[in-house]
């Protein structure tokens, strides 16, 4: 994500990071670091990968439809090696509303996280930034339970903190989410409080409150709707945001039932086949 088009070499170099990037996806390759002449330097580096990549999956898998935001807890943030949240976008195929289904076998490895997400109402163009979480809070017109839906490519975890921009490249390994049914009237719950359980064929695997992404869950859509303002751009109407997972990452299989019900918010479930 950047504010102006790079130099023609630079821009080569993206394309061809893009391009490892796509082929180590449909080859089924474990996740790594890129190949020296094209790893990212920075983290704007890797954003502006992270583009190129986008642009890619796009020809596929329709336009951007939503903002997913990584590492929402320091704890998260300090195993990456990194001192903030991450962003990732996310496409209009691969959000489905509940109840859904994938193969496992579209995936070098499947995870699944439970958030809240929340529907743009009103456009949060960049050059009115920043904004803090009334603002968002006036612009969104829904909320809901969602599972996102991700693939870390069998990822060595004790690896990342070397190579943390990585991670920012390869979209966050973002592959999509699940969307529970809108609640328009969610003003009157208090997110931060809100109860999440998840299960797996019906199963306890954990529960946590809205307030363990970043704080609040719209702080979280503040940071993406301040991200993307400084690359120039914004959150518009229609678009999703994922907070962040309130209960740790699972690794579902096939033939498992996935679930997260948000409290007073609904349930959210995926059929893994």
């Amino acid at each position: 994500m950047r504010n102006s088009p790079p130099r023609k070499g630079v821009a080569q170099r993206l394309q061809d990071a893009a391009a490892r990037l796509a082929a180590a996806h449909q080859g089924r390759e474990r996740f790594g670091p890129l190949p020296s002449p094209l790893a990212p330097r920075t983290a704007e580096d890797a954003y502006a990968i992270q583009d190129e990549f986008v642009a890619l999956l796009a020809r596929t898998r329709g336009a951007i439809a939503g903002y997913k935001i990584a590492l929402s807890s320091a704890e998260m943030q300090r195993f990456v090696g990194l001192d903030t949240p991450l962003a990732g976008v996310m496409l209009e195929s691969t959000l489905h509303r509940t109840p859904a289904r994938v193969r496992a076998a579209d995936y070098a490895r499947l995870i699944v996280e439970f958030e809240l997400a929340v529907q743009i109402a009103v456009d949060l163009p960049g050059a009115d930034a920043p904004y803090t979480r009334d603002d968002v809070a006036a612009a969104i017109g829904a909320v809901m339970p969602a599972l996102e839906i991700a693939d870390d490519r069998n990822a060595d975890y004790t690896e990342l903190a070397r190579h943390p921009f990585d991670l920012i490249a390869d979209n966050c390994w973002n592959e999509g989410a699940v969307l529970g049914v809108p609640i328009e009237r969610w003003r009157e719950i208090d997110l931060a409080v809100a109860r999440g359980v998840a299960t797996i064929n019906g199963r306890a695997v954990g529960e946590g409150v809205g307030a363990a992404a970043l704080g609040h869950p719209l702080d979280a859509v503040a940071w993406v709707a301040n991200h993307l303002a400084a690359h120039g751009r914004g959150l518009v109407f229609r678009d999703v945001v994922i907070t962040g997972s309130i209960i740790t990452s699972k690794f579902p299989r096939a033939g498992d039932l996935v679930e997260f019900s948000l409290e007073n918010l609904g349930k959210v479930e995926l059929r893994v086949d």
